[in-house]
């Protein structure tokens, strides 16, 4: 079955860059036998590379953000891309679009929103500055237009194959498997102090969510991913030494990469992972 190595379409946040060290780390230190549940399933690009990485294994992704309804209308989103593209023959990739042009945009989206599905997160992909992102009509009309359309159709086909879907809180989900003796949870947080509005939930990703979010990795197998800003493996190591309390991200082992944004930031995302029963 296809290997995908990126979402088949636009996710915020997903681990495309981790593929390779995640992959590698399930093959060296996991096996077939185990379950994998994705707490924060996102795009299902966790899932997908643990079912292409162990193919006998059980994998449940959690879809808590409705991924599978924009991949399941994705030939209306390339139909909709297709329309789209003549009526910006006339500008460079990248190149601002006019008024005028824009307006044209907008009136056929607002069209085809009365025949029921828009992806929004995929349109903004095309039509917005990098890493900008419209999850509505009224949202999209507010922004600046680019030539960013992508030129290929999207596809998706047996991206989800072997993976089961699952659509709940969670806390719900962790609770139910955290006594599967073979269960290893992948723990992909919205990152701290993050407008998780594109993930679906329109929430704030707050301190006490992130801390609750422990609780997964206490006593458990485990792939849990997070940066160097939000500094939560240091105040784990700090409450440990100053509190006696126990670090949840002791004895694991950890991968970093450097993310560059523009020339003056960067960020080093990481990925610690533990498996309890070796």
């Amino acid at each position: 079955m296809k290997n995908y190595i990126q979402a088949p379409l636009p996710f915020q946040g997903q681990k495309r860059r981790f593929l390779k060290e995640f992959q590698t780390a399930l093959k060296q230190h996991f096996s077939d036998e185990a379950v994998f549940v994705d707490l924060f399933g996102g795009s299902g690009l966790l899932s997908h590379a643990a079912k292409r990485t162990l193919p006998g294994a059980r994998v449940i992704f959690n879809d808590f953000d409705n991924y599978r309804s924009r991949l399941a209308n994705i030939d209306r989103t390339n139909a909709l891309l297709a329309e789209l593209r003549p009526m910006m023959a006339d500008f460079q990739k990248g190149e601002k679009l006019d008024e005028k042009t824009k307006l044209i945009i907008l009136s056929r989206i607002k069209r085809e929103q009365k025949t029921g599905f828009i992806d929004y997160i995929t349109l903004s992909s095309s039509l917005l500055f990098s890493a900008k992102y419209a999850v509505s009509f009224e949202s999209l009309t507010k922004e600046t237009m680019y030539n960013s359309i992508k030129q290929s159709d999207y596809n998706a086909d047996e991206y989800l194959t072997g993976i089961e879907i699952v659509k709940k809180d969670y806390k719900e989900l962790f609770t139910f498997w955290r006594q599967h003796p073979n269960v290893v949870f992948l723990v992909d947080p919205p990152y701290l102090s993050t407008d998780c509005t594109t993930y679906g939930s329109g929430n704030y990703w707050r301190l006490a969510n992130y801390l609750d979010v422990l609780q997964t990795v206490t006593g458990t197998s485990y792939f849990y991913f997070t940066s160097n800003k939000s500094s939560i493996i240091e105040l784990c190591e700090w409450l440990e030494r100053n509190c006696g309390n126990q670090n949840p991200f002791a004895g694991t082992t950890r991968k970093e990469i450097t993310t560059t944004l523009n020339h003056h930031a960067k960020y080093t995302d990481i990925m610690l992972f533990k498996n309890k029963n070796v």
